[in-house]
């Protein structure tokens, strides 16, 4: 039988990508799971240099951005939209299709 081969090193790889980033984050988005976005910005952060350096270009606390990003994490929209504005996103709606 083959091994399972970790995917988390190739996904924060790929999330270097602004594009790629992007495509996950709305992805995420789509299936109305708050905990799975969450997730995903994690890894978006990650991928993009780490929460502490992800904080100060925020310009917010890194104790508090952690519990945000964490399972149990509930973001103020200010912190949210700051915290994607750090990463090159900005918050968007569009109609239902």
């Amino acid at each position: 039988m083959k091994k399972s081969r970790a995917y988390q090193p190739d996904l924060i790889e790929s999330l270097r990508d602004s594009g790629e980033a992007e495509e996950y984050l709305n992805a995420a988005l789509e299936e109305d799971d708050p905990e799975l976005f969450l997730l995903a910005l994690r890894n978006v952060a990650e991928a993009q240099g780490g929460v502490a350096q992800l904080a100060e270009k925020a310009k917010l606390n890194r104790e508090s951005l952690y519990r945000m990003l964490s399972d149990r994490g509930n973001p103020e929209f200010r912190s949210l939209d700051a915290l994607l504005h750090a990463l090159g996103f900005r918050l968007a709606v569009t109609a239902n299709r």
